[in-house]
């Protein structure tokens, strides 16, 4: 088969695993499949194929997911990392950036969205919306038309159209009130209070930093939200001039808009993966999972995430503590395992996040990094 048809097969049996993973019915195994994922990465994406010979694994002899080398976040800012061509970019995702400006911002090249959009409606029926309600949707980030290249905004846009009520004249119905970086509270309230009326469930979507402004500008105005309503809150305060702890956040966001704190769920997402979690809260009070603990997020069944040791990068046991590392089988055209420089802890509940790793602990992934970039050519 070309490439192309490869992946094009790769994506169909991981989209059939995603849907069969989620009622026990897969055929597949995940090791099987993040596998035979990582061989054609191998063969068709050189700096990987560099990267598996410089950690000295032969993926042909290799039998377990956990032992596919995870490519460092840092090297999508260096090199491009698909398997296809540029032409054939049907949406290239980027990171925010970081101090070093621009040119420093990673690149996640997609061929096709399918797989990625699939995956990510999948887990969100499971852990925002498990009771299968319609929604007034209220967006505090970008649109994807004002940020294409956002992949948190690209989702949100497929949650709208998912689960958005229905407008007469206009479809799905979504107010974004982030415009141009600016929060506008009177359509904040505006839109809180037309819902309230006709008494329809609103999901607010938004950014951690997005809701501290709604906290710190919000005092006075009604901003309670019908019952059956919820809210997402992902992103933490990365170069920003206030932060805000993940509790202190969710305890006012509670006050603020006058619901449960179970139903302020923290979602974790980033640019190289095509799979998010969720803490599990709202899932559990609403009857859809066993328990759910806020600071304790819920990865689906295609996403393997373990703690690495920050300098072997090998996967720890459950329950160390170590930098995260995830096998997110829909990347099937970029890098099948990701490491990233979250520190955190994987346990049988899930995964607990504690903040970007101390530089001191990143020796591992600065090592890996050099022997491609310094050592090799990208």
């Amino acid at each position: 088969m070309t490439p192309r048809q490869t992946s094009d097969s790769l994506h169909q049996r991981v989209r059939l695993f995603i849907e069969a993973s989620l009622d026990g019915s897969a055929t597949e195994t995940f090791d099987d499949l993040a596998l035979e994922i990582a061989r054609f990465q191998a063969a068709h994406v050189p700096t990987f194929a560099r990267y598996c010979q410089a950690r000295g694994v032969d993926l042909s002899c290799v039998e377990h997911a956990r032992s596919i080398p995870a490519l460092p976040v840092d090297v999508f800012r260096l090199a491009r990392i698909a398997v296809h061509s540029p032409e054939e970019d049907r949406r290239v995702f980027r990171t925010s950036g970081t101090s070093q400006g621009k040119e420093a911002r990673g690149e996640h090249p997609m061929r096709t969205t399918a797989t990625y959009e699939l995956a990510a409606l999948r887990w969100a029926e499971r852990m925002l919306w498990p009771d299968g309600l319609r929604f007034y949707v209220l967006v505090l980030a970008p649109s994807a038309a004002d940020a294409p290249d956002s992949s948190l905004s690209f989702m949100i846009e497929k949650f709208v159209e998912a689960v958005g009520e229905r407008g007469a004249y206009s479809g799905h119905w979504a107010a974004h009130v982030v415009n141009a970086g600016t929060l506008d509270l009177d359509s904040l309230q505006g839109a809180i209070g037309d819902a309230s009326f006709l008494g329809h469930p609103v999901l607010v979507l938004g950014t951690s930093f997005a809701f501290v402004h709604v906290i710190d500008r919000g005092g006075g105005r009604n901003l309670r939200l019908p019952p059956g309503s919820r809210v997402m809150q992902t992103g933490g305060f990365k170069g920003r001039s206030r932060e805000v702890r993940p509790d202190d956040l969710r305890r006012m966001l509670s006050t603020i808009f006058e619901l449960p704190e179970t139903h302020i769920v923290g979602e974790y997402g980033m640019t190289e993966l095509s799979s998010q979690l969720y803490e599990g809260t709202l899932s559990a009070a609403l009857g859809a999972r066993a328990e759910g603990k806020h600071g304790v997020y819920v990865a689906p069944p295609w996403l393997l995430v373990d703690a690495a040791d920050p300098v072997t990068l090998e996967a720890l046991p459950q329950g160390e503590t170590g930098i995260l590392r995830f096998v997110d089988l829909a990347n099937v055209d970029s890098a099948v395992a990701i490491q990233t420089m979250d520190l955190g802890r994987v346990t049988e509940a899930g995964v607990e996040l504690f903040g970007r790793a101390p530089g001191a602990m990143l020796r591992g992934c600065s090592l890996a990094v050099e022997d491609l970039f310094v050592k090799g050519q990208p």
